[in-house]
């Protein structure tokens, strides 16, 4: 099948991204390791000893970075509707989160650890129909912000990649009534072209 425009600018795109080579010699699952790093380091989001959760996980290139950086003494559980390699420090658990029997295992292997950060990178299929896409990705980011408001101890803080257009002002400010502080990021490493940000919300309000 002969591919669409769009297919092989993106390809043209992805294999000529410094971001991807760099990843390659730097041994991360994704490029978007590069994202999470930035905002960690901009934001003071991780310290060892920490329990954080990485919503929409799978390759692993967030979970890949935040483990070390939590440390032996800390947890990183993570969890995708895709399957994703095992990765040292991670619990991984396969499912949509919003189901029931997924949502109790994640709890059960929380156990009593109260959650410091949860960080979301998800984002739906894309369709190419733009309001379709829009209206996917604002009920993930609705369904981050739902868990986050579920496990977050008091002062604990959310990551959540958003795109800019429909019922996003309206997404913010419901972050803003649960977070102290809410800051917008535009990683070096999120490409130009893209209307994704990245929401941080410090100080949970519980």
């Amino acid at each position: 099948m002969a591919r669409s425009k769009s297919s092989n600018q993106w390809l043209s795109e992805h294999v000529n991204d410094p971001y991807v080579k760099r990843a390659q010699v730097d041994g991360y699952r994704s490029r978007a390791s590069y994202k999470i790093l930035e905002l960690i380091d901009k934001d003071k989001l991780i310290k060892p000893g920490m329990v954080v959760m990485d919503l929409g996980s799978a390759p692993g290139g967030w979970s890949q970075v935040v483990a070390p950086l939590v440390g032996d003494n800390g947890r990183v559980v993570a969890s995708d509707i895709l399957p994703m390699d095992a990765l040292p420090g991670v619990d991984f658990i396969q499912g949509d989160f919003t189901e029931d029997a997924v949502f109790e295992d994640i709890m059960a292997l929380l156990g009593d650890s109260p959650v410091d950060l949860v960080i979301s990178d998800m984002a739906p299929n894309i369709s190419g129909v733009k309001t379709a896409d829009q209206a996917s990705s604002m009920y993930l980011v609705e369904l981050a912000l739902d868990m986050a408001r579920q496990v977050l101890k008091p002062n604990g803080s959310f990551v959540v990649k958003v795109f800019q257009g429909e019922s996003y002002d309206e997404y913010l400010k419901d972050v803003r009534t649960s977070f102290n502080k809410v800051v917008i990021r535009k990683p070096d490493a999120s490409r130009p072209r893209s209307r994704e940000v990245y929401l941080v919300g410090k100080g949970f309000k519980g």
